[in-house]
């Protein structure tokens, strides 16, 4: 056990708890508790963002990706820096105008509520607990290395320091924890860019050379990782177009009191996620020439500890505890912003959207959401368990396979497209969601990897580039085949809105 390390951990737990103290006394509304009252601004839910989206899987995942696999690391680095463009000129101005609390909102503004809300919290659900168990594998197996505790232990205190903070402090105290973390995480990531960097002159390519020395040319060249082209591509539009249909991202933008601010907010995410990513490389590079691959593996078979291998490397025991007290805040942060955005779906789409059609009191819909924040907690806990090989870079681009198949598309089209029907948009959902989850069961990291089986059935390790095609073309051909007058009629209304921000709250 580290002395540093646990200082640094009971630090970073009473500064948040006291935050979430703060923020409960705060968050006594709906829109205070899902939305922080609309009161961040766009520099400051830029940091949030970008503390939500570099996660356990940014950090230790993609750093120990590069490790383990060379360059083939890079396609998870530039894959989920991509998405942001997409977000920032077709989605950031219509989500704030058009919705309330989740994107949902958007999905149904002219269309039928019931049917929309319900596919749309499934889809959400799915995304979030696959995105929830890769930030239980990399606390559990963080909290093990630092504290020698047992990672099931481990995992389930994660699991319950997570549901504490969404209980009592809502959007408000997720946002600040967010904002925190994000500074953490950038100021010891460049800190240990730097370090390593310094040892070898401040040249990358003597890095690279050494990189060639330790673990042979093939750790810079393609096909460490992905060595089929199908299988490249499809990974490549999960991670471009699943970040814009990922429910707890999504979710920021009602945080901000306009369409301006919630752009300003993808301009400042994208420049911070943007540098973070070209740090994690060379984190993941000087692991491997100074801590080495047989000691990263020996670990956990993912190589998630690459990064706090590296500064035990350079900085001894004092390094490791800030760096693993930086992760521990990355996350907690992104647990409780994720349990956040499932909750959401649960109480404000399927409980008041679907159940109780659009029909429920503020406090009826809180008490909701907190106990769909008890049952997010005690899943994650049990699939954090289960998964607990995995490479935790790999389980989130399946999350995003999920996300750009099932929320992605009719999302898209419903903001776009005036034929676009109710009908459509169940049938793409569905379609995606389905095909999406069948076929990663199928495939070999669930059917061989924790069922057992001798070989998989699906033979793709990522299935957008089957499921997002097929959910597009299920959703167009279903709504030319029929007519819904109500929504194209409303279509010019929305236009309005979107564009203007006329009626938005």
């Amino acid at each position: 056990m580290h002395p540093v390390a646990i200082g640094f951990f009971l630090l970073f737990i009473a500064i948040t708890l006291g935050i979430t103290y703060w923020a409960a006394r705060k968050s006594k509304t709906a829109t205070e508790f899902y939305a922080a009252g609309r009161s961040i601004s766009g520099f400051q839910n830029g940091l949030a963002i970008a503390g939500d989206y570099m996660s356990a899987a940014s950090f230790l995942g993609i750093a120990g990706m590069v490790a383990t696999k060379g360059y083939d690391g890079l396609i998870y680095s530039i894959g989920f820096l991509v998405g942001w463009p997409i977000i920032m000129f077709l989605l950031a101005e219509p989500l704030r105008n058009l919705g309330k609390y989740t994107f949902a909102d958007v999905v149904a503004y002219r269309l039928k509520l019931r049917p929309i809300k319900i596919l749309a919290a499934l889809g959400s659900i799915a995304v979030v607990i696959l995105y929830l168990i890769a930030q239980m594998v990399g606390s559990g197996k963080l909290v093990q290395l630092v504290f020698g505790i047992p990672y099931d232990v481990a995992v389930i205190i994660i699991g319950t320091l997570m549901i504490i903070y969404v209980l009592f402090g809502g959007m408000l105290a997720t946002t600040w924890v967010q904002i925190i973390k994000a500074v953490l995480l950038l100021s010891g990531a460049t800190i240990m860019t730097i370090w390593t960097l310094s040892l070898f002159g401040f040249s990358p390519e003597a890095l690279f050379k050494a990189v060639k020395e330790t673990a042979g040319q093939k750790w810079l060249q393609p096909g460490g990782l992905v060595s089929n082209p199908i299988d490249a591509i499809s990974l490549g539009l999960a991670l471009m177009f699943g970040t814009a249909g990922l429910p707890h991202i999504l979710m920021r933008f009602y945080t901000v009191p306009d369409a301006k601010e919630a752009r300003k907010s993808v301009f400042f995410a994208t420049g911070f996620i943007g540098y973070f990513y070209i740090l994690t490389f060379v984190i993941g590079f000087g692991a491997v020439v100074l801590v080495g691959l047989d000691k990263i593996v020996s670990i956990g078979k993912g190589g998630n500890m690459a990064a706090p291998l590296l500064a035990k490397a350079l900085g001894g025991d004092a390094f490791l505890g800030f760096i693993a007290a930086v992760a521990f805040a990355t996350i907690l942060a992104v647990v409780a912003g994720l349990t956040l955005a499932g909750a959401s779906a649960l109480s404000h789409d399927l409980y008041v959207g679907a159940i109780r059609k659009g029909e429920s009191s503020e406090e009826q819909e809180i008490k909701i959401t907190r106990v769909a924040v008890l049952l997010l907690g005690i899943i994650a806990i049990i699939l954090g368990i289960a998964f607990k090989d995995q490479n935790i870079a790999f389980v989130v681009g399946l999350a995003f396979a999920i996300a750009a198949s099932t929320n992605f598309p009719a999302l898209i089209m419903s903001i776009s497209w005036k034929r676009f029907t109710t009908a459509g948009a169940v049938a793409s959902m569905i379609t995606g969601l389905v095909l999406s989850v069948i076929l990663i069961i199928l495939s070999k990291t669930v059917w061989v990897d924790i069922l057992g089986n001798p070989a998989p059935i699906f033979p793709y390790k990522n299935p957008a580039i089957i499921s997002m095609t097929a959910a597009f073309i299920v959703g167009i051909i279903v709504s030319l085949l029929t007519q819904e007058p109500e929504a194209e009629e409303k279509f010019e209304e929305m236009k309005v809105r979107k564009y203007l921000g006329i009626g938005a709250e």
